[in-house]
């Protein structure tokens, strides 16, 4: 994370929620923390986890990525899998798909015969129209006989078989590229959701230690290496691995000895790929995570594009882009370099093959064993019997590539939860509210204590008001509430059942909120307020609209309900914003409210507008409410005061009801 952009974060927000009477309050003990607002993922927590990447892994602790002194870098702690179980992976990844790649590999084996045909009309032209030798004998039996009557109709029949050889050669790979096409495209989209679920599933700590642009490159690009390996890689290679064989078969029926030297390059081949296969694998997993730090520079940028033009740093962004793809760059040279050098070397040692071929072929040619015709078949035979040693040996060298994209995208996917669910999570229909924190102790990653001790019993209906200095612990409290992450020691209880015997779906379900600084999306207004209840009519919106106190304004709008509000709602005021967030709340009527600051970026007469609504939303619900501004809190039946992490002062109060 940019060093601008952690300043941005580390201004604390507060929340908004009420409360009501009876608790109970154990004070405790605490420590202090930074707050951090992450406004790529839309969750706000007290202490931004430490940005310390495993040892070995060539990241500073400022979470940019840099090469380590003679050695190379890795961003999946120098993981590396076997390809034997990477190739099992990505076929249990394909199964449903593997009829379509069954007849793909049956198309792409019917290259073989078509490869092998296609010479044959050259050789009936030289030693059968131009010479007097007969038809091979296969055709013998199956061509008229006013077909092979004059060397005219010999002639004309070579031209025919060319004619239809190409027209098999050009449906056969029409029909393969549409069926690669369709299903190569598929499987990348089952591979590509299945990645963008499991990134939703990991825990903030995660998405913050490692920054959400890593696990949007592995959805995005590395996804693709299913396509490229099960479908464009891994039927070619079957298919050449039968060309290679039948050429030979073939080539040994005329003449054995030219099949035996040509086969002679194998090994040579054999020992190239070997060589220069580790080598593009790691240089390419280096490549990969290069771009991946590179991308993080763009959405950094762009997400903060406002504070980058308020403090005139476009051209210091600019060099940093630069110089993070400029060492990705370098790098793919040297890879093209390595590369160019083993197709140099294979072209090569196929010259040389036939080269030797081609000598001991003509003398063969001279000494009557072998026709010219036959030596042309032969030289056609052993450019098809090489096409496929070549391409065995080079799908193998550039396939490296992919192997590393697989290896890290399922390298994402082997990621566990922090915050896992129980095997035999129960489902939580509707909650009456009661929470009591038991005892509560959190740190994040670097073992300062956030929260201490914290014990508290809220009972349903409840209006709690959560005051206290920055970093004192507020969010995170509300975040172990809605289990964004789980508490080191003790346990929170919702209708006295531990928050992590539910399911985390029903569980989350029973919250409704709203932060400091609203999270809207880049769709209309009306698809914005319906993202808490995706199923509700037009006049359940305008409803929570107006308990919101937004109708008006909406209205107002050109578009009205179907305004689109821009990215992270900016076509919008934040009063404006924040009032859709609250007609959010509104619309899912979750039996708990959380309210994280939500006045302290308005006018005062905004403000009043909001918290109006605010204290209809709140009827009738359990609420906690964050708050810098006491007054805000004067909505509130119960005040928790927390310092350093520990519950300095709890005390219930009267509410003042606004009118």
């Amino acid at each position: 994370m940019s060093i601008l952009r952690r300043r941005l974060a580390a201004q604390a927000r507060g929340g908004a929620v009420p409360a009501s009477e009876q608790l109970k309050p154990w004070l405790n003990a605490g420590s202090s923390e930074k707050s951090q607002v992450n406004s790529s993922n839309g969750a706000v927590h007290d202490r931004a986890s430490p940005q310390t990447p495993p040892a070995g892994s060539g990241l500073p602790n400022n979470g940019e990525l840099t090469t380590i002194p003679g050695g190379s870098l890795s961003g999946d702690h120098a993981r590396r899998t076997r390809p034997t179980k990477l190739f099992r992976r990505l076929l249990t990844e394909t199964r449903p798909y593997w009829l379509l790649i069954g007849l793909l590999l049956l198309l792409n084996l019917l290259t073989t015969p078509l490869a092998l045909l296609a010479p044959l009309p050259l050789k009936i032209a030289v030693d059968s129209a131009i010479g007097s030798h007969p038809l091979p004998g296969f055709l013998a039996g199956i061509v008229p006989a006013a077909a092979t009557g004059s060397a005219e109709a010999v002639l004309l029949l070579a031209i025919g078989l060319v004619v239809v050889i190409a027209l098999l050669n050009l449906l056969q790979e029409l029909v393969a590229t549409l069926l690669s096409t369709y299903a190569g495209e598929r499987v990348t989209l089952d591979f590509r959701a299945r990645l963008f679920r499991h990134a939703q599933r990991l825990s903030l700590a995660r998405h913050d230690r490692q920054g959400t642009s890593d696990a949007i490159y592995r959805i995005q690009w590395d996804a693709t290496s299913v396509q490229y390996v099960a479908v464009f890689g891994l039927t070619p290679f079957i298919s050449a691995v039968f060309m290679l064989v039948g050429v030979f078969y073939v080539t040994a029926r005329i003449d054995w000895q030219l099949a035996a030297i040509a086969l002679v390059i194998s090994p040579v081949l054999f020992l190239l790929t070997r060589m220069y296969r580790r080598r593009l694998r790691t240089g390419w997993r280096d490549a990969k995570q290069l771009d991946s730090s590179a991308f993080q520079v763009v959405q950094e940028v762009l997400g903060a594009l406002r504070v980058v033009k308020a403090f005139g740093q476009e051209d210091r962004e600019r060099e940093r882009f630069v110089r993070k793809y400029s060492e990705g760059m370098w790098k793919r040279i040297r890879l093209s370099v390595l590369q160019s050098a083993f197709a140099l070397l294979t072209g090569l040692t196929t010259a040389a093959g036939t080269a030797a071929v081609l000598y001991i072929g003509v003398h063969h040619v001279q000494q009557g064993t072998l026709t010219l015709g036959s030596l042309i078949l032969v030289m056609g035979y052993l450019a098809q019997l090489y096409q496929p040693l070549q391409a065995l040996s080079n799908s193998l060298v550039t396939l490296q590539s992919q192997l590393a994209s697989a290896d890290r995208a399922f390298s994402f996917l082997d990621e566990e939860p922090d915050v896992p669910e129980r095997p035999h999570a129960i489902p939580l229909e509707r909650s009456k509210g009661h929470v009591e924190f038991r005892e509560v102790s959190f740190a994040y990653d670097d073992g300062q204590p956030a929260l201490t001790a914290v014990s508290f019993d809220v009972p349903p209906g409840a209006r709690v008001g959560i005051a206290g200095r920055t970093g004192a612990g507020k969010t995170t409290l509300i975040n172990l509430l809605t289990r964004m992450y789980d508490p080191t020691s003790g346990d929170i209880r919702l209708d006295g059942t531990d928050l992590r015997a539910y399911r985390l779906s029903s569980l989350r379900n029973q919250f409704a909120i709203v932060l400091q600084e609203p999270i809207l999306f880049s769709t209309t207004i009306a698809e914005n307020i319906a993202y808490a209840r995706p199923d509700a009519s037009g006049r359940e919106i305008f409803v929570a609209a107006d308990a919101a106190n937004a109708h008006d304004f909406i209205c107002e709008l050109e578009d009205g309900y179907d305004t689109l509000v821009g990215e992270r709602g900016m076509t919008l005021s934040g009063g404006e914003r924040q009032r859709i967030a609250l007609a959010r709340a509104f619309l899912k009527d979750a039996p708990i409210l959380i309210l994280d600051e939500p006045t302290s970026s308005v006018d005062i007469k905004t403000e009043a507008v909001i918290i109006d609504a605010m204290q209809r939303l709140m009827a009738g619900r359990t609420a906690f409410m964050i708050a810098h501004r006491l007054g805000t809190l004067d909505l509130c039946d119960i005040r928790f005061d927390l310092e350093h992490g520990r519950l300095a002062e709890a005390r219930a109060e009267q509410p003042t009801r606004v009118m």
